[in-house]
């Protein structure tokens, strides 16, 4: 074989000189940052961070590399310096580490933050949680925790996670994380300065902003540091409650190169007098774009607050929320856990069932509210449970599926108690305390609060999933269906946990309950699809895809509704689709709505919440979209994905604020509002003639009386005293 001998001394030229200006340039960033860091110096700062913010990983994506070059980037800057110095202390990552909260972007995001050669704090942010194939375990599991404290240069630096936690709504700071929050800022010393970092700004983004204020109102607050609106701002943050104090706060840029000259991130210097934020991009340090005097001397606020909170398994009785604008609704009990609820509560036999994300099914007196029992699992649960001939069935993010004896479960007076029930417990507080234990076998222990038997919350069987199990299961004719986040659907059996089949083709995740009936499951998964499959097989009989390529738009966590021979489900690009059931044609569309539907009591209408004001009613008998009503409620911008229910011609609507709206079937008058909580309202589930079971993601669960504007609290009869519960 002929070598081309100039061809290749050519290319060894060619590489040799590549090479050298590789290394020139190395030299060059190298002795610039070197050059600027001396010139700069540390000066007189008692402590340096960079501050990222909004980083968004995603595999494929430039957002990887501009992850990669700022903490390439932090390293040069910590090496240059002499003696061992430091120029960067150490980082702060506040949220939004990832594009869409996956196992893999989140792993990545860990394996890049790993090489820094500083320490570094970071916390959550939405897109981090509200898409979560493991329901929010892995972050806490990947990076070690969900909040963080520590001391640097005098100074206390706090941290916590905001959500929403797998449901698109405004942020909100877990009840966990309050309660942490609560007790943290009770007993850090008065005079210590305090920079608070959360990925929302303390506004009404996000719903329990004003005690997350309060809360830091305590201490010597000196800035609360934040992302999410991807570009440096100054904040400032006034508190009524605490004499208008204010807290300052800055908005740190986004670390993606996107819409700028490149991708970067904030240097925050604290000396003795003030602290001084100034961006850094390209490897170079532009001037300072904000500086705040340290207030070292301030006295914390004194306000008017609530006791400190305590993480017991009991929760407590409260006051019932304050109703706006309408007597027709009454609190018969409201119960506050001390979790978050990311699902609906189900109930069966006068008691109540619901679970949290501190991974514990619980179960309450229908009628005072007062805790019966409760079993811990190993992971949150943001499945709603499932009751059927004695059994409960309930998902978790630990990876089982769940499966309780409850048949022995009954309130012994039922019928006489219900006559004492207009003496309603709301307005009681206190904890629920003590009660015998009762040892499950084959798993973790319950309480059994109240003198329950050994019948009380009794697990009969579980079934493993390789990843979390986060939908409310569908039971149908004694088979359990539900999804996961490991690509299978299972049908098992009630009875015994045992498989009938299991359907491994699902692309994405599973979030949503599925619509189970003689014909099809139909359920919807996180990578734009939607499925209809054989009951008694588990066989594909037709999948549906809305043609998205962006995964954020995915039919995943609507409820699916049926009527006519057609299946009606609203996805998350604002659109109401009408699917034949037999063959998953599109029969019609229309623009309107985001996952929020419901289904009137006689099949030939479906309700769709829009995400401004209103609430459409569209006929389910015509093959083209006809509109019955619109009804302009006036519940502003709303993007909660909860189901609508319906009741006595009243149709339920939820947000993502805690209110509910009650419209009237026949036209979509709204009859009244009131306010649940502060959060975004899960479910509610009419049991029987005029009550509501209701659940919001503050930890809130409640049973509420509703009166019609045709019957009043003095028009109920005996006879419907008694039935109150009955029916469901």
């Amino acid at each position: 074989m002929k070598y081309n001998t100039s061809r290749f001394l050519n290319v060894s030229k060619r590489a040799f000189y590549n090479k050298l200006r590789q290394v020139v340039l190395l030299v060059f960033v190298f002795s610039f940052a070197c050059s600027e860091v001396f010139s700069a110096g540390r000066g007189d700062s008692i402590v340096r961070f960079a501050y990222l913010a909004d980083v968004h990983i995603s595999v494929g994506t430039t957002s990887v590399e501009d992850l990669e070059n700022s903490v390439r980037d932090i390293n040069v800057l910590n090496a240059s310096m002499s003696a061992g110095g430091k120029f960067i202390d150490f980082v702060i990552v506040a949220g939004d580490v990832t594009e869409f909260g996956s196992d893999e972007e989140i792993a990545l995001a860990k394996l890049i933050l790993d090489k820094l050669t500083v320490p570094y704090y970071i916390v959550s942010g939405n897109h981090d949680s509200k898409w979560s194939e493991s329901g929010c375990n892995t972050f806490a599991r990947v990076f070690g925790y969900e909040t963080f404290d520590f001391e640097a240069g005098g100074f206390r630096f706090i941290g916590c996670n905001s959500g929403p936690n797998m449901r698109m709504a405004p942020a909100l700071v877990p009840r966990e994380s309050m309660i942490w929050l609560d007790s943290l800022t009770r007993v850090i010393p008065k005079g210590t300065p305090v920079i608070f970092v959360n990925h929302y700004p303390l506004t009404d983004e996000m719903l329990n902003y004003a005690e997350v204020l309060e809360y830091l109102a305590r201490t010597n607050i000196q800035l609360a540091l934040c992302g999410h609106g991807h570009n440096n701002h100054q904040m400032s943050y006034l508190m009524p409650s605490a004499g208008n104090k204010i807290i300052r706060g800055a908005m740190g840029r986004s670390n993606l190169r996107a819409g700028r000259a490149g991708a970067g991130y904030n240097i925050v210097a604290i000396d003795s007098l003030r602290i001084t934020f100034a961006e850094r991009m390209n490897g170079k340090t532009l001037e300072p774009w904000c500086s705040y005097d340290l207030i070292l001397n301030a006295s914390p606020a004194v306000t008017a607050s609530a006791k400190a909170g305590s993480l017991t398994d009991a929760g407590s009785l409260t006051d019932a929320g304050s109703p706006v604008a309408d007597s027709l609704v009454k609190p018969i009990w409201i119960f506050q856990d001390n979790s978050d609820i990311g699902s609906g509560a189900a109930y069966a036999d006068g008691v109540v069932y619901f679970a949290n994300t501190a991974g514990y099914v619980k179960a309450l007196d229908a009628i005072s509210g007062t805790l019966l029992w409760s079993y811990k699992t190993g992971g949150k649960i943001f499945s709603t449970p499932a009751v059927s001939n004695g059994r409960l069935v309930v998902g978790c993010t630990d990876g089982y599926i769940y499966c309780f004896d409850i048949k022995g479960i009954s309130l012994r007076n039922f019928e006489a108690e219900l006559e004492r029930a207009e003496q309603a417990t709301s307005g009681t507080s206190g904890q629920v305390a003590g009660g015998t234990s009762c040892q499950v076998a084959g798993g973790p222990s319950c309480q059994a609060v109240g003198g329950g038997g050994s019948d009380d919350g009794r697990l009969i069987w579980r079934v493993r999933a390789e990843k979390s199990v986060l939908p409310a299961p569908a039971i149908y004719k004694g088979v359990v269906y539900i999804g996961a986040s490991d690509g299978k659907f299972r049908a098992l059996r009630l009875s015994d946990g045992t498989p009938v089949w299991t359907y491994d083709g699902v692309r994405g995740f599973v979030e949503a309950k599925a619509l189970v009936d003689r014909d099809g499951v139909y359920f919807g998964d996180w990578q734009n699809r939607f499925y209809a499959l054989n009951p008694k097989s588990g066989k594909p009989i037709w999948i549906w895809t809305n043609n998205q390529s962006n995964r954020m738009l995915s039919p995943a966590a609507v409820w699916p509704v049926k009527a006519h021979g057609k299946i009606f489900i609203v996805t998350p690009e604002r659109v109401t689709y009408a699917l034949s059931a037999v063959d998953g044609r599109e029969v019609w569309s229309v623009k309107g709505g985001r996952e929020s539907i419901g289904i009137s009591s006689d099949g030939n209408a479906i309700y769709v919440k829009t995400m401004q004001d209103s609430v459409f009613a569209w006929s389910t008998l015509s093959d083209s979209p006809v509109r019955v009503w619109s009804s302009f409620a006036g519940f502003g911008y709303e993007i909660a994905p909860s189901p609508i229910t319906v009741q006595n011609g009243l149709l339920f609507v939820p947000t993502d604020k805690g209110n509910i709206f009650a419209l009237r079937e026949s036209d979509g008058t709204v009859v009244w509002k009131y306010r649940f909580s502060k959060a975004l309202i899960n479910y509610i589930l009419p049991i029987g003639v005029d009550r509501l079971l209701v659940t919001s993601m503050d930890g809130k669960v409640g049973v509420l009386q509703v009166f019609t504007p045709a019957h009043t609290a003095s028009h109920l009869s005996e006879f419907v005293v008694k039935r109150r519960f009955r029916g469901n």
